[in-house]
């Protein structure tokens, strides 16, 4: 029997929430093989006139190894035209030939169906029925369940098998989206009654997030222009309110992300909403339209920019209530630039599908090695598997505060904070993120219940170094003391920081009191160099500046231990400029030694050296220079003689290949603490404190 290689997401009409399901496939395949191919057989434009959002978005985002014109076979324009002509024949016919060749070039290709939108909709669902036949794959159905009773639910579900089945094409999956909260039980109840037992039967809530437009779209929509504010158009917006009343009476209608739609000449209005917005008894504003084609007065521009403005003021020329409708008319969609929709698109798709039965029931193929999408898959389920307390000196950052509210929104981790209360709340409030003291520990050192116990801890920790107490409690007013004393007293499991500080400002309390494993005399780092097809370990980028040759054997022993604990085949390559005997001088001398020393200390590794880069990891290169290798042209782990060559290699190979670097990894220590770089995003703060957690599970 012949094995699936792809999956046809369906539908019946438009805005059923298929880009859950589409994120949500791609990013599970992702983490099997790299190489998943899409494709849309009809679109609802050419790409010269409007490019498909989702296609566009799953490129983009994941970063699919595929050209936007191989996704799609016709424009919705000129298959109507062919059908109008009796040529649907025609039509099967290209759509068959242009997915063959997608299918022997990828391990998987997600298939998704027209979206039901404009004219012409009359033919889609059986056309959609007709694709998936004559492409001999099974189908996931995504249904609405927006403005449904739970019988009107369950009988659509029914129908649109049934449609499918009566042409024997496969249903695996129903999946119903978009159903009030209150409803769910319900429906799943009617839903589970109805449908066989064989297909898998999903039903998701509305999410908020996921329906609110961006200010970006709003102003796309009404074709605004932006007044002020330009850098905040990401943010969401879940309702609008009119602002034609008094300031007393409009200030009690403002909720988190409100859209503001008020008249040009309403000064008032438009002081008192920015007021609102950087006071903390407020929620985050969203935006303000200004309508009428007003001019705003001088007076007021001038209040404006000598303010901190943040958020999007849009000027459109229509009244107040034609204004407001064309809000309400906006259907959001996922677009590249969506970041965190994306995310919560994944994680909507992780938490309500049986990943595990679909993936039994789906994915037949195997992939060889491990992709950087498995890879951090991998680290995301690990930490979540086994929940860590992971303390975060820097509360005040705001990229801190973003990546805790994603960790804490997707329960991977326990968080604390640290930082004063009310300029940690204040900026939670205005970023309009979902950490509470519910949800997330905020504690002051200074207010700290164990603030004494801490100092008094240090004080005795540090007697042999003549540190006073008076010294000891100075510093636990430090978050940086402050939080490694708390991975140190069991009150967190592991510590990640750097944002705001210096290396040696992070590492040097671990090294006070945290100190080394047993049998371990240095702390190192490795980078998870995650490449398109690949992910590697890069050691030591971080710490070290010119080991010795016993330490690098040391970094290289921990670095292949680090790579097996995550999932990795070690494979060491200690590199230098020079391959095998060829090269003479000090430092290779250096590398030649380290090596010897970890074949003699473990010879469970698998390790060569000295070695060039290139014959490293190039297969070719790699046979060529050392025929007789095992480690060469196929090396895990990469141990650089130097902090100079690492560091540099590191960010050379991460700019110039678009690698995702997970790191620095800090390893040796007692306990998990892991630095940051000044310059970390989001993305960067998220994955390191996964792998702390996960380094804490030991």
């Amino acid at each position: 029997m012949e094995t699936n290689k792809s999956i046809f997401i369906a539908t019946t009409q438009p805005f059923s929430g298929k880009s859950i399901i589409a994120l949500g496939l791609v990013d599970m395949l992702l983490a099997k093989s790299h190489n998943i191919g899409y494709f849309k057989p009809i679109v609802n434009h050419a790409p010269d006139v409007k490019r498909d959002a989702h296609i566009e978005t799953l490129i983009k985002h994941f970063k699919l190894p595929i050209q936007y014109n191989n996704t799609y076979a016709f424009t919705k324009e000129a298959a109507n035209q062919l059908v109008e002509n009796g040529l649907q024949g025609e039509i099967i016919d290209t759509i068959i030939s242009k997915y063959k060749s997608l299918e022997e070039k990828y391990d998987f290709t997600v298939i998704e169906g027209s979206d039901f939108l404009g004219e012409g909709t009359a033919f889609e669902f059986d056309g959609n029925v007709m694709i998936a036949k004559n492409l001999g794959t099974p189908v996931m159905i995504v249904l609405s369940g927006e403005g449904k009773t739970p019988s009107q639910i369950a009988t659509a579900a029914n129908v649109t098998i049934n449609s499918f089945k009566s042409r024997k094409v496969k249903v695996i999956a129903v999946v119903i989206n978009k159903v009030e909260t209150s409803q769910l039980d319900e429906v799943r109840a009617v839903v589970s009654t109805q449908v066989k037992k064989d297909i898998i039967c999903t039903v998701i809530p509305t999410i908020k997030e996921l329906k609110s437009p961006s200010m970006k779209e709003i102003k796309d929509h009404l074709g605004a222009d932006v007044l002020f504010g330009g850098d905040y158009l990401a943010n969401p917006v879940d309702h609008f309110i009119f602002g034609a009343m008094q300031i007393s009476n409009f200030l009690n209608h403002i909720r988190a992300n409100v859209l503001i739609v008020t008249p040009g000449d309403r000064a008032d209005i438009i002081m008192a909403s920015l007021q609102a917005n950087q006071s903390k008894n407020y929620p985050k504003i969203a935006g303000i339209v200004l309508t009428g084609g007003f001019e705003i007065a001088d007076s007021v521009i001038k209040l404006i920019k000598g303010a901190d403005i943040r958020v999007p003021i849009l000027r459109v020329e229509e009244p107040s209530f034609y204004a407001a409708t064309k809000v309400a008319s906006i259907h959001s969609r996922i677009t590249p630039e969506s970041i965190e929709k994306i995310h919560i698109a994944t994680d909507t798709f992780r938490k309500y599908i049986d990943v595990d039965r679909l993936e039994k029931e789906l994915v037949k193929f195997n992939s060889s090695g491990i992709t950087p999408r498995m890879f951090q898959y991998q680290l995301v389920s690990w930490a979540r598997n086994k929940k860590k307390h992971i303390v975060l000196p820097e509360g005040i950052d705001e990229r801190i505060l973003k990546a805790a509210d994603r960790l804490v929104r997707q329960g991977i981790v326990n968080v604390t904070l640290l930082g004063n209360l009310n300029d940690i709340t204040g900026t939670i409030n205005r970023l309009g993120l979902q950490l509470t003291q519910d949800n997330c520990q905020i504690i002051d050192p200074h207010d700290s219940i164990f603030f004494e116990d801490y100092a008094q801890t240090l004080f005795e920790l540090r007697k042999g170094k003549n540190m006073p107490l008076e010294v000891a409690r100075d510093l636990m007013t430090d978050v940086s003391y402050f939080g490694t004393m708390m991975v140190h007293k069991g009150h967190a499991d592991g510590m990640v920081s750097g944002a705001m500080h210096t290396t040696a400002h992070t590492i040097r309390p671990a090294l006070q009191f945290i100190k080394t494993k047993p049998g371990i005399s240095l702390v190192s780092s490795i980078f998870f160099m995650c490449l398109p097809d690949r992910v590697t370990v890069f050691g030591d980028c971080a710490i070290n500046i010119n080991p010795t040759a016993e330490e690098l054997a040391e970094i290289a022993i921990s670095s292949a231990d680090t790579a097996t604990k995550f999932g990795i085949e070690p494979r060491v390559a200690m590199l230098s400029y020079s391959s095998g005997a060829s090269g003479t001088g000090e430092d290779v001398e250096k590398v030649r030694t380290a090596t010897e020393l970890v074949r003699q200390n473990r010879k469970d590794i698998k390790v060569e050296g000295p070695i060039q880069y290139d014959a490293a990891v190039d297969p070719l290169t790699g046979k060529q220079k050392m025929p007789d290798s095992e480690v060469a042209g196929q090396a895990s782990v990469l141990i650089f003689p130097d902090l100079n060559t690492g560091n540099n290699t590191y960010k050379a190979v991460q700019r110039e290949t678009g690698a995702i670097a997970i790191g620095p990894m800090l390893q040796g220590l007692n306990k998990p603490v892991n630095d940051l770089s000044r310059g970390c995003t989001v993305d960067d703060i998220f994955n390191t404190v996964v792998i702390t957690a996960i380094q804490a599970q030991e």
